[in-house]
């Protein structure tokens, strides 16, 4: 495949390819919590999240939501439909955990009593702020149909992930979407792994995302490979 370099983040690099409606995504090792300031590498999670990732758009597809996912290319690399990213990043929370506990002051743990979902301003330098439907619109982040329909998908993803998941006792906690235009319409992109999103076990709560990377709580690698056992029965090594 004829690629070339296009951006470099923090978990992935970009390249464009022959087919200006196709780019490829390869998944880092490379960690980084609290905006950059805590920066690491944990063991073969460009691979991991690159089979996470996929197992859930293609679970998400199945349900009707549209989505970048083409296929996957390499054990790191897949290929998606390139998105006009949309630079507002959506945030839905089952549980108060994270900012969210300190924010409102509730104990981590502790179930929201309605699923909340929150919007934030896709900016490094300024390190994601919160941001509302008019700031949005101020801002001309997004036009007011498409701030509808991201909020829409995602209630929908949770719905269909919460679901899915409680199989195989993982409790979805909270977890962040991007979204770009596609030809104009409104689809999910960027990754859904336990880089962004948080999965406790059901029963014994043990964190099986990137907080045990964030909090030092250890055998980070051993929760990125467990969530992969469970949705795919695979062992990595």
């Amino acid at each position: 495949m004829d690629k070339k370099p296009m951006y470099e983040g923090k978990a992935k690099k970009m390249y464009t390819t022959e087919n200006p409606d196709e780019m490829l995504v390869y998944f880092k090792d490379d960690a980084t919590a609290f905006n950059g300031g805590k920066k690491g590498t944990i063991l073969n999670k460009g691979i991991l999240n690159n089979k996470i990732s996929t197992f859930f758009f293609q679970l998400l597809g199945q349900h009707g939501i549209p989505h970048h996912f083409i296929r996957t290319v390499s054990d790191r690399e897949m290929l998606v439909k390139a998105l006009k990213i949309l630079q507002v990043e959506v945030v839905v929370r089952n549980i108060a955990a994270g900012s969210l506990a300190k924010r409102i002051g509730w104990e981590e743990g502790t179930k929201l009593p309605t699923t909340v979902v929150e919007m934030y301003y896709k900016n490094d330098e300024l390190g994601d702020p919160l941001i509302n439907a008019s700031h949005i619109k101020a801002m001309g982040l997004a036009s007011e149909e498409q701030v509808k329909r991201m909020e829409e998908y995602a209630v929908k993803i949770n719905s269909i992930l919460t679901d899915y998941l409680k199989d195989k006792k993982i409790e979805l906690i909270d977890f962040k979407l991007e979204f770009g235009l596609y030809h104009g319409e409104v689809i999910l992109g960027d990754e859904i792994s336990p880089d962004t999103c948080r999965f406790w076990d059901s029963e014994t709560k043990q964190k099986l995302d990137k907080d045990r990377f964030r909090r030092d709580l250890g055998d980070v690698e051993g929760a990125y490979q467990e969530i992969l056992y469970r949705l795919t029965g695979e062992k990595f090594s």
